[in-house]
């Protein structure tokens, strides 16, 4: 076997949770380029659909799942679609994640939006519901296939560099004036993913069943100039990431070329933790 054949998802079934997202379209098309046959999982139909058909439209092999990770018989319907569609379930991307809200009242209270010492408890419910909930629910439901079907599997999740770091608040200060503050949700799940990762990469210890983590560090999607200027100062490379720049790592994780690893994490961040 040749190193590109270790890379190689021939045969492979993959599921993606937000699947419809920047970066979640950008995994989905990473496997099906592989070799793999996808499933674009997401709440929101239209977009996982969408992925789904540029994918078909390419020549490849992929459908779109209508995914409400926080809803168990859904996440349940999740992988009975795709064994019943592909007649197995080998790779999960654990993509999907709140993304930072901010209180739309906070400015008319005379505070920041994402302010700690005001942040509503409903916001914050609803973030440790789908980030840390929804991962778990999901892969409740699909790693009873991989147990299955030999107990070989690789499981992936999408970790933040705030969630090994503290944010950095000022990167949020426009003009010399705060605009927002990163939401405490966003540390404390992305946090939690990494705590999941090492607790069911041990708990399948005697199995061929991998969990790792990817942290990818910003990536641009049309910020506003003095948000990419501030970020960018903070990383060694001196840029935020281009989307398709998790791509690579991503592959590594899903496929043979990673077979010794698990219980692991893979920093893609422009070297944002190296100093």
């Amino acid at each position: 076997m040749t190193i590109l054949d270790k890379f190689n998802l021939k045969d492979r079934v993959a599921v993606v949770t937000g699947g419809g997202g920047q970066l979640g379209f950008e995994f989905c098309k990473t496997l099906a380029e592989a070799g793999a046959a996808v499933v674009a999982a997401d709440l929101n139909m239209e977009v996982a659909s969408k992925t789904a058909s540029r994918l078909t439209d390419s020549g490849y092999t992929a459908i779109a799942f209508p995914l409400d990770v926080t809803r168990l018989e859904s996440t349940r319907e999740l992988a009975a679609e795709t064994v019943k569609q592909f007649g197995r379930l080998d790779i999960l991307v654990n993509s999907a994640a709140l993304d930072p809200k901010f209180d739309p009242d906070a400015a008319s209270r005379g505070i920041a939006p994402g302010a700690f010492e005001d942040y509503p408890l409903d916001q914050w419910n609803a973030a440790l519901n789908v980030n840390l909930t929804g991962m778990f629910l999901v892969t409740q439901a699909c790693v009873k296939q991989m147990l299955a079907q030999g107990k070989k599997g690789s499981i992936i999740n999408i970790c933040s560099t705030y969630g090994l770091n503290g944010p950095d608040q000022r990167i949020y200060i426009k003009d010399g004036k705060r605009v927002a503050y990163k939401p405490v949700y966003y540390t404390t799940t992305k946090a939690g993913v990494m705590g999941f990762t090492k607790y069911l990469a041990a708990y399948y210890a005697e199995t061929e069943i991998r969990v790792n983590a990817l942290t990818p560090g910003g990536v641009y999607n049309n910020h506003e100039d003095y948000f990419v200027k501030n970020y960018s100062a903070k990383t060694i490379l001196g840029r935020m990431a281009k989307k398709d720049e998790m791509n690579g790592a991503l592959l590594f994780l899903a496929s043979e070329a990673s077979s010794y690893m698990t219980g692991n994490n893979v920093i893609v961040d422009g070297g944002w933790t190296a100093w």
